[in-house]
Formats: C-alpha cells, structure tokens, sequence
C-alpha cells in the first residue's frame, strides 16, 4: 500500500498509509478541545470518514468555524427531512439547506401543516438525534440515482439530479432508513446534534420561480450546546421586537399597500428620518468633493443593451413602450451617470470627477422574496461614479473606504470587509480583472483592514469591496460597496484628453454608502429599536403642561422651540400628565419636557429623557442649547 504525507495545521506533518481517513488522522493529533465536525482536504470539506489518497494538507472544523456551522446545521436540516418523512411518508423533499444562524427544508405535503405541528416534527427530530444514527456517503450513477428517487415519488429530487452537469458525481447520504440526494459534507452520527429549535414556517416556490409549485418551508437552528440555542432564541425575540415592521406601524413610519405590493409607502414620520439621512448625505458628499445629479427613471431599450444590463440583468427589470419603441424602468443608476460624463469633452485636468445620484430604481422581484423595507421592488440608490485616471484608482478607492467609515460611525456600526472576485457571466479579459481586483486589495492592505476574498461574487462588469455592517444584535448586513469597472468606459466610449493630446479611457468607481435608502432606514429602525438618536427622531421633544392653566406656558415653550427649527409637539390634551408620559415613551420622543407651576416662575422645563429618565429642571434657553449641540454633533 502506497504511503501519502499530510500536513495537519502550520506544523504537523506526518506519513500515513493511503486510505487512512480524516478521522484516523484527527485521533492521533486531536488539536484543542472542540468537537470536531468534519475536515478540510486542501480546498474541500470532507466527511471525517472520507480516505486520503493523495499528499494533502488537513484542517479539522468545529463549530467555531464557518464551515464547521454550516455542516452542522446542514446535517440538523436531514434529521428534519428524516423525522418530516416518518411522520409524513407522502411528503415530498425540496432542498434543505444551511442559512445563517439556522437551516430550512422545503416540503410538498398532501395537506399542508401548521405552525403547530412544528412541535410534534421537533419532538421527533430529537428521537432521531437520540438514535445516533450513522450518516453514510454512497455515490451512484445517474441512472440508479433517477431510478432509487423516481420509485420513491420524490419528483424534485430527480428534477435536480437532471439538472446536474453530466460528469458530476451524485452522492447520496444515508441515515438510518432515509436517505437524501446531497454533495454533503455531513457528520459522522445524528446523535452529535446537541440543541435544536424549529422557528418557523413560510411559503416558497420550488427553486425560487414563481412559476413553480409553492411549497413549504420548514426553518430550524441547531447549536452544540442548550445555553448556546437560548442565547441565540433570546436575540430572536429582540429582534422580533424591534422588527421594523411592526415599529414602522407603531411609530406611523412607513406603510406597504395591497395597491404596490413591494413599492413602499413613506408616511410623514418616515420622511423626516428619509430627509435627515439625505441632508447628512449631501454635506458629506459636498466636503468630498462630488457633484449631484438626477437622471430620467424610464431610458430606451438601446442604453440598456449597451451597458449590458440587457443580457445580464433582463429578468430583474420591468419594459414599457414610449413611440412603438422598447424602454426599460431603470433598475440601476449606472447608465444615466455614463451619459452625463460623456455629454461634454473632458481634460485629464477635469479628473476625478465624483457624479452623485440620490437614484430611484426598480427591480422585479418575486413576490415570496419581499419583505418589508429590507426587499422591495422600488428604492433608491445613493449611487456615485467616480471617473478617474489610472493612477488615481487607488487614492479614491481609499477616499471612499474613508467616507464608509465616517458614515457608520456616526450610526454605531462595526462593520467587516471582503473582497468580491470575478463570476462565471462576467465581460471583460481575465487580465483586465486580475488588474482590478490587484489594485482593490492592495488599497486595502494599505489601509491595513482585515478582509475575506468572496470568489466569483464581483459585479459582472468588475470586482468589489462589500462592507457588512454588525447592528446591536450581532447581525450583518452588506450595505457600502466599491466598485472598479473598466468595461463601462469601452461600452460607452467614454474618453478624456490627456497630457500628449490623444484620446484615453478614464477607470470608473460605482459605489454606494446607505445602499438602498429603505433598507438602510429598515437597519436603523431594528438597530435603535424605533428609539431614534435626536439628530434622526421625527418628534424631539413633547411639552406636557401639568394643568390647563399651564397650557399658556407649555404653548410659550413650545414656540420657542418650534422657532428654533426643533420638531416639537404640544400635548394639552386633558389627560393624567403619567399617561402622556407612558404614551410618549411608546412612541421613542427622546425628550418629555414637563411644565407647571415652578417652571413657568423660573422660566424652566423639567426635563424627562426616554431612557435616562427624570433629569430635573433646566434653563429653557439651556435645553435649547444642549439639544442644539447633541443634533449637531449627531450624538
């Protein structure tokens, strides 16, 4: 028997005998005192019982890895499959697999179930775990493949396996007497599943296409440990709290109307937040440098075949007919900014030149994927392209990585960062790409940030950094992204002169900081809880007089401030002064300011924080001063 040498972490190496699996290898270096789930064989995640045949280098996953995670929750959506199956052997597999934090399986019932037979599959996914039921990889030829699911009924599973390219190898994962069509990695045995949760159940077409059957979606979590499971359900119940939803009702933010299913309604309230967010926008991107611009929603057929959105993004945009000819709803900003630039000659003394766009767009998407403000049909971008020289490509890359973070840490916001390379649909030469994608991570080596390579997740036009911010939650969100393009300037023969008087390229950055604004505003409404910081509350303050007879006084305060451009309510209505109170603190107004007797005398509010609570009596004039200064400095 021929002899491999394995690598196991930075400094173990070691000579085994071809075949020796993942796990014999892990038992003579077991490495720290985390479970282990699976293996890293080179680049592939492996099952722990999978044979080495070749010189490889080995990581072992745990839990506290991504992947480890991934496989675990992975493995938790088969035991949901399993114990779906023994209670309802006519149900129907989808796919099942890993998400954040969690795991789905999509199933076709005879009759469909409730929420509340999710305890019953729960109970028996917990027997199944207490089994310990080996899971098994086999490999099978296509044909046995279709014929083993076919005689079984699962019509979705020989779907996908005719879906698959013709060389792939079907693998199937067998536990107990279920067994699935996956790629895997899964677990060695069910019973290394410790604490699992089912926590929902939703609608959703078969792979996405609304022209497909509508399932259903069973979801889960699953964690190595109970104190881990109540940890992560306690955040759910926070966030389901301050879902922005149901604060957008409350806080009479927004509304979503059966009339525009995905175009959302900003109410009055809402368009302070939308107006305070656009104006700290503007001041920032006019220190910076950037012009503002405003291009046409609805553009010809022509524009988008030129810039490519029509062969790669058709499907996401909605058409019209202007004058017997096709035009498009724009679903990105890029297009317009492109003939703006190239409406007048440039000098490579004009360069950079920084085009802003507070843009409205559309995108079709399915109606089983929209929710809330966070997934829409209609929102708008805060677009900006920057045209430049080559040689300035990395200084606005860093300028913009700067302008990121100024923007998020006057929201509180950490964030994270990673590098998206080039997908499979992508224009443009490799080398072209190679090039760009060299210069983004060198700026950012420079910048000394940390950040993750994301393969083949690059706009098809180029690569990109993401900025994932992380709300008070622990959640992530990919918002700010920068972008290098080199393909627009060709597709729109955009040109400058440069210093020997010959025609040249210009390099395109597209970038975004909010993102989508309504998705941004969804983000700051679950991050603050609807409590707003002063700079963004629709309301800042409520003046609440003790008695009738201090209304006059109350409306004399109230003036004052609303004079001093502070958005302000009077409430004399003739209620107990601890029900306005309670009703204000429901609805977040950061500062209560009460008057009586006292503060009418001296000229004072008695001034009551929504979370500080009772700050005792203050200056009129003196309030004013220290509210000035805390909008200003966005505190």
């Amino acid at each position: 028997m021929s002899e491999i040498k394995v690598k196991i972490g930075d400094n173990i190496e070691a000579t085994y005998p071809s075949g020796t699996t993942c796990l014999e290898v892990y038992r003579d270096h077991p490495g720290s005192g985390e479970q282990v789930l699976a293996a890293m064989v080179n680049d592939r995640e492996c099952d722990l019982h999978s044979p080495l045949t070749g010189d490889c280098t080995l990581t072992f996953l745990d839990f506290n890895t991504p992947q480890g995670a991934r496989i675990y929750r992975h493995s938790a959506s088969h035991i949901l499959a399993q114990a779906v199956k023994r209670l309802y052997p006519t149900a129907k597999l989808g796919i099942g697999p890993a998400i954040e934090n969690g795991f789905y399986y999509d199933f076709e019932f005879e009759q469909p179930i409730s929420a509340a037979d999710l305890d019953r599959i729960e109970q028996e996914m917990k027997k199944i775990i207490k089994e310990k039921l080996p899971i098994k990889r086999r490999e099978l030829s296509r044909a046995e493949a279709v014929k083993y699911f076919a005689e079984k009924g699962e019509t979705y599973k020989v779907e996908l396996i005719n879906e698959l390219p013709e060389e792939s190898v079907i693998s199937v994962y067998e536990q107990g007497d279920f067994i699935d069509l996956c790629a895997g990695p899964h677990l060695p045995h069910t019973g290394m599943v410790k604490a699992i949760k089912l926590t929902g159940l939703a609608g959703a077409y078969w792979l996405g296409d609304e022209k497909n059957p509508m399932l259903q979606r069973i979801y889960g979590t699953a964690f190595p440990s109970r104190e881990q499971l109540q940890q992560h359900l306690d955040l759910l119940e926070e966030a389901k709290k301050r879902d922005h939803r149901k604060l957008g009702r409350e806080l009479d933010l927004f509304s979503l109307q059966e009339e525009g299913p995905g175009f959302p309604f900003l109410h009055h309230n809402g368009m302070i937040i939308w107006q305070e967010l656009t104006d700290f926008w503007r001041r920032e991107h006019r220190r910076a440098g950037y012009e503002e611009i405003k291009t046409p929603i609805i553009l010809n057929r022509h524009l988008w075949e030129q810039s490519g959105h029509w062969d790669h993004y058709r499907n996401n945009m909605y058409f019209t007919r202007i004058d017997d000819q096709d035009y498009a709803v724009k679903p990105m900003n890029c297009p317009g900014a492109m003939l703006v630039f190239r409406s007048r000659m440039h000098s490579y003394r004009d360069l950079p030149r920084r085009i802003a766009e507070m843009g409205l767009v559309h995108r079709h998407e399915l109606s089983g994927t929209l929710h809330g403000l966070m997934r829409v049909r209609s929102f708008t971008q805060d677009d900006a392209h920057i045209f430049m020289l080559p040689e300035q490509i990395e200084a606005e890359v860093a300028g913009v990585i700067d302008m990121v973070d100024r923007f998020y840490r006057v929201f509180g916001f950490e964030y994270r960062v990673e590098l998206s390379t080039r997908p499979e649909k992508a224009m443009g030469s490799v080398e072209m790409w190679d090039k760009a994608t060299a210069i983004l991570e060198k700026v950012l080596q420079d910048k000394g940030l940390e950040y993750k390579i994301n393969p083949g997740d690059g706009a098809f036009y180029g690569p990109k950094i993401d900025f994932h911010l992380q709300d008070c939650l622990g959640r992530s969100w990919q918002c700010s992204t920068i972008q290098l393009d080199f393909q627009m300037p060709e597709k729109f023969d955009l040109t400058y002169i440069g210093e020997d008087g010959q025609k040249h390229r210009p390099v395109i950055i597209h970038r975004v900081i909010y993102g989508a604004m309504e998705r941004f505003m969804a983000l700051l409404i679950e991050h603050y809880g609807g409590a707003f910081p002063a700079w963004l509350a629709p309301v800042q303050a409520v003046v609440i007089p003790l008695t009738e007879r201090h209304h006059a006084y109350g409306k004399k305060v109230f003036s004052a401030l609303q004079e001093a451009s502070f958005r302000v309510q009077l409430d004399d209505r003739s209620e107990k002064v601890g029900y306005k109170i309670r009703e204000a603190q429901l609805k977040k107004i950061p500062y209560m300011l009460i008057v009586g007797d006292r503060e009418e005398k001296d000229n004072l509010v008695s001034v009551r924080h929504r979370e500080r609570g009772d700050q005792g009596g203050t200056e009129l004039n003196a309030f004013m001063e220290m509210l000035r200064q805390e909008i200003d400095l966005k505190k």
